[in-house]
């Protein structure tokens, strides 16, 4: 292959041997617009460069109009692995200057050489800037000057041979890319270390002549919204005039405010560069950013781009053009990144923003919200009561914050990762969520942060929480409201039609429920029963039974929570009317919920009407070493198992309360933490009980399925003698990678940064699913149960359910259905499509390289 190559409609260029920028300028001279005499230099030839071997230059520059000054600029195969700035004006020397200066004048012509020389000696011959720091003047002197300053930094003079000026802009650039920080950054953007570069040569257009001229660039949409509008930006040269003031963004309409627009000052010129910019978007089926220079009223096409886009432009874009036939459905949906849907579902801070960042965690749940700092849950609900957004700060929170969650705007606490309690309940409520800000000193006694650089913040005083970034803020930023638009609605409709996996969401509440309906989840995958315990008026009665001392007391005392449990799953069910809802029965330890400071022992002996010591006594009996791998789960149904009666008895009659108001109800009823065989086979026992015994007394038949969540390694690795005794298992991968790696996910957001940055794991586990080590279970469990069950349902309900990578992994290993929180449900809905839509195509078909 030749070592540069001519730009021609049949020349051998190829994205992957010239890049992409090559590419298109080939694609633009193939659609017959004005492109400038382009040379396109090779990966290898760009590797050869950086290497001492330099192409025949003068060959290069045979290729040219006599005098003609040239730019330079990269070519890498993605334009987001970005590459080395472009260098103009090549070319350009004493010689040329004189020329100039009778066809511009002296002021123009000095102008253009400083620029270059300047450009030249940063990036080519490595100066210093704060050498040219003293030259104010842009005319003959701070020329003079420039020179001189070149000259005294390099002991030579400024090089004047062309072919010299282009070898070293070449060397300069190839080695720039081979270096080892263009390396380890192009790595952080997802290009291999090796990735090659090429480079394009091209004719500049001199922007100068007795007509209008001038240079800037146009595109036919809005980068911030996807919405038609021809935007962009103009810089008039005529006779010295700046028609929109240098660098300034003009919209290319009449009348514009701010002066002559270009449809002013050359209509002609104007309606043709619409007319490119059209046939490019039809062509190249993309919308593009088009590059020009007009001389005397003529366009000149210098290279077209991949329009710049916001998460909303980007959908907006791609429905667009499949709308108009430029591109099918399952390429619209194939170039959006579902991860850039949770960008449309919560309000942002503005990209141009100015932002005073005084912290930072993990970003846990996505969004953006400004509210003053509260440090409790019932100063939160305070706030809110008062109608003041709010900021929750803890050191973690525990089940008794929700209500102060649901009350604040965002919350922000030092501990805890990405299945803390705050990351997991921030995420089902949609509210933006830092966890693990440990660079930050939190001080709950004087309710007061600490930046790491020592300002402190108090109750009372506005901060901002970024969680689609984790920076916490001082102050209120400009924000960006959330766009769930039609062109949103639209592409997740064709996401649907493509996908070959379910997904369901987690939901623990009514709210929950309704924006699961909102975004079109296939039914409740999870239903968290614990968090509706803690409400004030019920708490007294838990703890109430906590303290009984038989199993029938204990079932009196759970009668009155009876009604109460059964509203619950009834709204549920009237809200998910005709998907399924699958409900865990009871998980956590009952120690959480009795109070643990002197004051919350004394009000709750007032309320059961027993001795301080009585409840000082219960609570510390009840004091475990480990709570989360101690009693709870399917432990409690076992040894208390009245909670489980009662739960069993609260979601069969709402069954049947709810099917006679709609299409019938069939629960799903999920057992926690179980990892024996024989745990199931007790527990279900009851449940049965439980149904034939409400069947009798209100003299109606209605169907239900029991299932098991797998969290230890255990249940995975017994899944074939459990689930004869099941009709589904849903692994549940928060847990069960916790057990797994016997690390807390609560702390590991302490260490976890340090651990992926040295390579320990590639991805923090509790964020992108262990395909290795819990994958491992996952699949274990999938086949042993299926070889013993056929027809078990397999799911996970963790939260690696919303993660693409997780979905891919649970879709190749045969399961039914994810559920994750209801924010994520679009992100889940988009991957799930675009993974089935990669593999109908076969390997080679991914999301379609930029332009």
């Amino acid at each position: 292959m030749p070592e540069a190559v001519l730009i021609t409609p049949t020349a051998p260029i190829a994205n992957h041997t010239h890049g992409g920028r090559a590419k298109c300028l080939q694609r633009l001279v193939r659609l017959d617009l004005p492109v400038p005499t382009t040379v396109a230099l090779s990966f290898m030839a760009v590797h050869s460069i950086a290497n001492g071997e330099l192409p025949d230059l003068e060959e290069i520059l045979e290729r040219f109009a006599p005098n003609a000054l040239l730019c330079v600029r990269p070519s890498s195969e993605d334009p987001d692995w970005g590459g080395p700035g472009a260098i103009l004006n090549i070319g350009m020397n004493d010689a040329r200057y004189v020329e100039l200066c009778d066809s511009l004048g002296r002021d123009a012509a000095a102008a253009l050489y400083l620029r270059f020389v300047q450009s030249y000696a940063i990036h080519v011959a490595r100066l210093d800037p704060d050498v040219f720091d003293d030259v104010e003047d842009n005319g003959p002197d701070g020329l003079s000057e420039v020179l001189q300053a070149y000259e005294a930094e390099t002991d030579e003079p400024f090089p004047q041979n062309p072919a010299e000026q282009l070898a070293a802009v070449l060397r300069s650039m190839a080695r720039a890319w081979e270096g080892t920080s263009a390396r380890l950054l192009r790595q952080a953007k997802g290009a291999p270390a090796d990735a090659g570069l090429g480079l394009v040569v091209q004719e500049m257009v001199p922007g100068y002549g007795d007509g209008e001229c001038g240079s800037g660039v146009l595109q036919l949409v809005s980068p911030d919204t996807g919405m038609p509008q021809i935007t962009g930006r103009y810089l008039s040269q005529s006779q010295g005039r700046d028609a929109l003031g240098a660098g300034a963004e003009a919209v290319f309409l009449e009348q514009d405010s701010r002066g002559p627009s270009l449809q002013d000052l050359a209509p002609a010129a104007f309606a043709a560069l619409q007319a490119h910019a059209r046939l490019m978007r039809q062509r190249l089926r993309e919308e593009m950013q088009v590059e020009f220079v007009i001389v005397d009223g003529e366009v000149h096409i210098l290279d077209g781009v991949r329009v710049t886009r916001t998460a909303q432009a980007a959908v907006r874009i791609a429905v667009a053009l499949a709308e108009d036939g430029i591109i099918p459905r399952e390429e619209a949906v194939m170039r959006v990144d579902s991860r850039l849907l949770a960008e449309l579902l919560h309000r942002q801070v503005a990209p141009d923003a100015e932002r005073d960042e005084i912290g930072h965690g993990i970003a846990a749940s996505p969004g953006a919200a400004t509210g003053k700092l509260v440090f409790t849950a019932a100063e939160a609900q305070a706030s809110a009561a008062r109608g003041e957004p709010c900021v929750l700060v803890r050191r973690e929170t525990s089940p008794e914050d929700v209500r102060g969650m649901h009350a604040a705007v965002a919350v922000l606490t030092e501990r805890g990762g990405m299945t803390s309690h705050a990351a997991v309940i921030g995420r089902g409520l949609g509210l933006p969520c830092i966890v693990g800000a440990s660079d930050m000193k939190f001080d709950s006694k004087r309710k007061q942060l600490t930046s790491p650089e020592g300002r402190v913040f108090g109750r009372g005083d506005v901060v901002t929480i970024d969680g689609s970034s984790g920076a916490v803020l001082a102050g209120q930023p400009d924000m960006m409201e959330a766009a769930e638009d039609g062109a949103f609605l639209t592409l997740l409709a064709w996401a649907d039609e493509q996908r070959d996996i379910g997904i369901r969401a987690n939901a623990d509440t009514p709210e929950d429920a309704k924006t699961a309906r909102k975004f079109n989840a296939q039914g409740i995958g999870l239903c968290r029963t614990e968090h509706m315990f803690f409400d004030p008026g019920r708490l007294t009665v838990m703890r109430e039974m906590i303290f009984a001392e038989t199993s029938e007391g204990r079932a009196a005392v759970l009668a009155r929570l009876l009604p109460m449990q059964r509203e619950d799953f009834q709204e549920l069910f009237r809200i998910m009317e005709g998907l399924p809802v699958c409900i865990r029965l009871f998980d956590p330890p009952l120690h959480e919920f009795l109070p643990t400071t002197r004051s919350g022992q004394r009000e709750l002996s007032e309320a059961l009407g027993i001795p301080v010591s009585d409840v000082t006594r219960r609570v510390e009996e009840m004091e475990e070493y480990n709570p989360m791998l101690g009693l709870r789960g399917v432990r409690l149904g076992v040894t208390v198992p009245e909670i489980y009666d009662m739960q069993a008895r609260a979601i069969f009659e709402a069954t049947l309360d709810a099917s006679k108001e709609g299409e019938p109800v069939v629960p799903e009823i999920m057992i926690p933490l179980v990892s024996a065989k024989r745990e199931v086979e007790l527990v279900k026992a009851r449940i049965d009980a439980v149904a034939l015994a409400v069947k009798a007394e209100r003299g109606e038949d209605f169907a239900y399925r029991l299932g098991v969540m797998v969290e230890t390694p255990r249940a995975a690795l017994r899944a074939g003698e459990i689930s004869p005794n099941t009709a589904f298992l849903s692994f549940g991968t928060n847990d069960l990678t916790q057990m797994t790696y016997g690390m807390s996910r609560d702390d590991a957001g302490r260490f976890m940064s340090a651990y992926v940055n040295q390579g320990v794991f590639p991805e923090d586990p509790f964020h992108v699913l262990d395909k290795d080590g819990v994958g491992e279970l996952l699949q274990l469990g999938a086949e042993r149960g299926r070889a013993a069950y056929p027809d078990l349902t397999l799911s996970i309900c963790g939260e690696h359910g919303g993660n693409p990578e997780s979905i891919a992994f649970c879709r190749e290993a045969g399961f039914d259905y994810v559920s994750c929180s209801p924010f994520r449900v679009p992100v889940a809905r988009l991957a799930a499509a675009q993974l089935a839509i990669s593999s109908q195509l076969g390997p080679k078909t991914e999301k379609r390289a930029k332009l």
